[in-house]
């Protein structure tokens, strides 16, 4: 009897001490994802485990426990990387996309220095299977014609696209900067002319520097758009603070409905931006906060989890 006690007791120990990977839930989810933006401190353990937890079906990589370039994080590099994708693969998640920093506006040394992590981050997306890599147009500075930025943010993005494309890997403008209402990112999609190049839709971008109704923008975008990024966030003197969802001025529900009635695929995508503003609510609050209230969104709009 002491011997059996002393198994189980071993045994218990262990299944404690185990990684993540041993105790996937294996759970229908909505399809709602976190980008890391907003745990900028979370080791890539604790990104794993909350967001098996707290019924994530996807993760957006913005950043690994402050190192913001994924290619030299170690989780993601060399012989981890094998290891990396079978514990994504048995907690039942999904990578969504590899956030980079790479901004076609930019000139001279910039611009080689934006179109190198592209390279590198798509490199990174092909050797983990993850079929998106975002990037932002970014710019309009001051003193240049629109119409010369706009044509060099094209010719970059085309750039990534031909670099992308044959991996498989798709590159994604994100409506951010000044690249914020339907027209300007229409006339860099349609420039760009390629099926290895999309948009990721951050609602609240367009919503509050575009001026648009979430319909309006939809419309104009909706073919392009497989990504999105959502949060919300309330008038702070000349400025905006975020806010958890639900309790600010920006219309999120709406959105949600915008997209589950037009037949949206990818990933409803919380962008808590801790990582640049960190006077706001910590992860372990926003987060679950977050996945409740977008999973009432969801269910209200009509969509089931997979």
């Amino acid at each position: 009897m002491l011997a059996n006690r002393r198994t189980f007791m071993t045994a218990l120990a262990a299944s404690a001490a185990a990684p993540a990977v041993l105790r996937a839930r294996r759970t229908r989810r909505y399809p709602i994802a976190f980008s890391t933006l907003g745990c900028p401190g979370w080791s890539w353990k604790t990104i794993l485990e909350q967001a098996d937890r707290l019924g994530y079906a996807a993760v957006e990589l913005r950043g690994v426990a402050n190192e913001m370039d994924l290619t030299k994080v170690p989780e993601l590099s060399g012989s981890s990387l094998g290891a990396t994708k079978k514990d994504l693969s048995a907690l039942g998640l999904v990578i969504s996309d590899l956030g980079a920093s790479a901004a076609m506006h930019e000139t001279g040394a910039a611009r080689e220095k934006a179109l190198d992590e592209g390279r590198r981050f798509i490199d990174l997306a092909h050797a983990m299977g993850v079929k998106y890599v975002r990037m932002f147009g970014d710019k309009l500075p001051p003193g240049e014609p629109r119409e010369t930025v706009i044509a060099r943010v094209i010719e970059g993005f085309q750039q990534m696209a031909a670099h992308g494309k044959p991996a498989g890997v798709t590159v994604l403008m994100e409506s951010h900067g000044d690249f914020t209402n339907s027209k300007d990112i229409e006339a860099v999609r349609s420039g760009v002319a390629s099926d290895g190049f999309a948009l990721l839709w951050d609602a609240h971008h367009t919503y509050v520097d575009g001026h648009e109704a979430p319909a309006a923008t939809y419309g104009a975008l909706g073919r392009w758009i497989r990504h999105t990024h959502l949060k919300d966030s309330t008038p702070a003197g000349t400025d905006r603070r975020y806010v958890l969802t639900g309790t600010g001025d920006v219309p999120v529900k709406s959105q949600v409905q915008v997209l589950a009635t037009a037949g949206y695929k990818g990933y409803y995508c919380f962008e808590w931006e801790k990582k640049w503003h960190p006077e706001i609510e910590e992860p372990e609050v926003a987060f679950p906060h977050f996945a409740r209230t977008i999973t009432q969104y969801l269910e209200d709009a009509g969509v089931k989890p997979a």
